[in-house]
């Protein structure tokens, strides 16, 4: 990183309240988060806030433990809107429904039909309200936030981008939530960040260096997660996320259980593999589950599924909590 690039990022962290890497590789591009106005449509709010004094979070009610859902919506596969609504539908009837939704694979037309489901415009807030971020790329990833979990207040932190180096353009959604634990005076950041590693065994392979940036993205905020598609092609992917000092959820909640999110279709030239995954640091991983995508009408195992991924859903708290 450059000096010029280090002062910019020093300059951003200060400006936004937020604690960021100086290491080379984790340059930021803010970006505000969007609330859906019947009049004006999706529109953009809390870019201003002052995170260096946060008021208490989600009105005060109780943040410490929240759920999240990892889903590669699979962004080339045909009848995108009707993929969407059935996913849609799937995770609005979850119990616990998620606070935080990360998808990956999303399409110029699959991120059309999720801001305009009526559904979404009601109960989440979202990281896009067009596809600027995605530039020239087929697909990107997007973020999620419960309104009935996240208010207006500093339970939400600022959100932005951090451009990996990649083979195909790829980058980290990163954004930072506040939490109230019992035993604290005052909430505790927690920082999310939303990936989709680059994919195929092409070599020289990206992935150890995405997944170092990612870690010291985590590291510097304290505590945090990791979710996404990590593409795991190559031997060495195995093990990316301990390594670089990240716990593995799935690993540490269900040892020898194998986790498979690709391929279980029989459909893929490629064996059955977890290419999904979790990695958390500081927090604490209560429960983790796989969902596995149906046929479009529900009817026959001859149609399209949802998409060619299971999602992952996992609850988190604090350690102390």
């Amino acid at each position: 990183m450059d000096i010029f690039t280090r002062a910019q990022t020093s300059f951003l962290s200060w400006k936004h309240g937020t604690p960021l890497p100086s290491g080379a590789g984790a340059s930021p591009k803010f970006q505000s988060w969007h609330t859906f106005d019947p009049v004006q449509r999706w529109i953009a709010t809390r870019s201003d806030i002052d995170l260096n004094t946060p008021a208490d979070p989600a009105g005060g009610a109780d943040t410490s433990r929240l759920v999240l859902l990892t889903w590669n919506i699979d962004g080339t596969s045909p009848q995108i809107e009707k993929r969407v609504t059935e996913i849609i539908t799937c995770i609005i009837g979850l119990d616990p429904r998620p606070d935080i939704i990360f998808l990956q694979e999303v399409s110029k037309p699959a991120l059309q039909q999720i801001l305009k489901d009526e559904r979404v415009r009601e109960l989440w807030l979202s990281s896009e309200c067009d596809d600027t971020s995605w530039g020239i790329q087929l697909f990107a990833v997007m973020t999620l936030l419960s309104k009935a979990r996240f208010t207006t207040n500093a339970a939400i932190g600022p959100i932005w981008r951090v451009k990996f180096p990649s083979h195909f353009a790829r980058d980290a959604l990163c954004c930072d939530i506040f939490v109230a634990p019992s035993k604290e005076p005052s909430p505790t950041r927690l920082r999310l960040v939303n990936v989709h590693l680059d994919s195929l065994p092409i070599r020289p392979s990206h992935r150890p260096k995405q997944v170092s940036i990612v870690a010291s993205l985590l590291r510097v905020a304290g505590q945090g997660l990791v979710a996404g598609d990590f593409n795991p092609v190559l031997d060495e992917d195995n093990s990316l996320l301990e390594k670089n000092g990240l716990m593995d959820a799935w690993t540490a909640l269900r040892p020898g259980e194998p986790g498979l999110t690709w391929g279980l279709d029989g459909k893929q030239p490629f064996l059955p593999n977890r290419l999904d995954k979790i990695g958390i640091l500081g927090l604490r991983p209560h429960d983790i589950k796989t969902i596995e995508p149906k046929p479009i009408s529900g009817s026959s195992d001859d149609e399209p599924l949802w998409t060619d991924h299971h999602a992952l859903v996992c609850s988190f708290g604090l350690v102390d909590e």
